[in-house]
């Protein structure tokens, strides 16, 4: 299988060094990945300045392409410029830090994994909860089976996997759970602080998770120790409220074009 790996976090990760490490005992697997930190800029891409690629060799284990836009500028690069062909699957990870509920929305791996399924190719997004533990070896084990898994089974056009691990050790976990997507809003703040010339400025927060809403939830499997995949569509359309704007307008004696 050709894998196109990537992530947020930069090109010098430890995570995507992890799945490097393993996937490539078994598959063709291309790095494009950022050249730095790229955390939180969800499906940004760069449009007013050059993208640039270079070649560099990460810790004597692999070379890469490290670019400096952002996590969806590596695959849309990659696909039409780096690599000879499509590739067979795209893996956006290990990120340091669950992306699961609202999250989603903000997330350069998963927003990479996205712009993968948008090009129809399978992708994984991958993600761990923060925790003390460094090493990522037995999430990228449980990442290559679920890799040839999908590549056996397929998944629906559009649609990429995202999952998140506990920060326990996978041996540890309560199995695997597949989950929706959170809607609740994480418990954000904002601390006002004021420099040294008497500016205020602003730190944004987090709470750690400690409750959920709806227990079929990413948050709730994660909360709960299970491992999280969530399916994800690509399209965000509402079909429901297409009919329901139709009705809008024909109650108003409008002519609505039916697609």
């Amino acid at each position: 299988m050709d894998i196109l790996l990537t992530n947020d976090d930069g090109i010098y990760a430890v995570g995507l060094q992890a799945l490097y490490k393993r996937l490539a005992k078994r598959h063709f697997v291309t790095v494009v990945a950022p050249e730095g930190e790229r955390s939180a800029v969800s499906h940004a891409i760069t449009l007013h300045e050059p993208l640039r690629a270079k070649m560099i060799e990460v810790n004597g284990g692999f070379t890469g392409h490290a670019v400096n836009g952002t996590p969806a500028d590596c695959i849309k690069l990659g696909i039409r410029e780096l690599l000879d062909a499509k590739p067979d699957m795209v893996i956006a990870g290990i990120n340091p830090g669950a992306n699961i509920g609202m999250n989603i929305n903000y997330s350069g791996t998963v927003s990479a994994a996205k712009e993968a399924g948008l090009w129809g190719i399978p992708a994984i997004a991958v993600s761990r909860q923060r925790c003390d533990l460094q090493q990522y070896d037995d999430v990228a084990i449980f990442i290559e089976a679920l890799a040839d898994h999908v590549f056996e089974k397929g998944l629906p056009n559009g649609t990429i996997l995202n999952v998140n691990f506990p920060g326990i050790p996978v041996s540890k976990t309560s199995g695997v759970r597949i989950s929706r997507q959170e809607t609740a809003h994480f418990p954000e703040y904002f601390e006002k602080r004021v420099d040294p010339r008497n500016g205020v400025y602003y730190w944004q927060g987090c709470d750690s998770l400690t409750a959920f809403e709806n227990p079929d939830g990413d948050q709730a499997a994660i909360c709960q120790n299970f491992i999280s995949i969530t399916p994800i569509k690509c399209d965000m359309t509402d079909y429901n409220t297409i009919e329901s704007l139709k009705k809008w307008y024909k109650e108003k004696g409008k002519k609505v074009r039916d697609t």
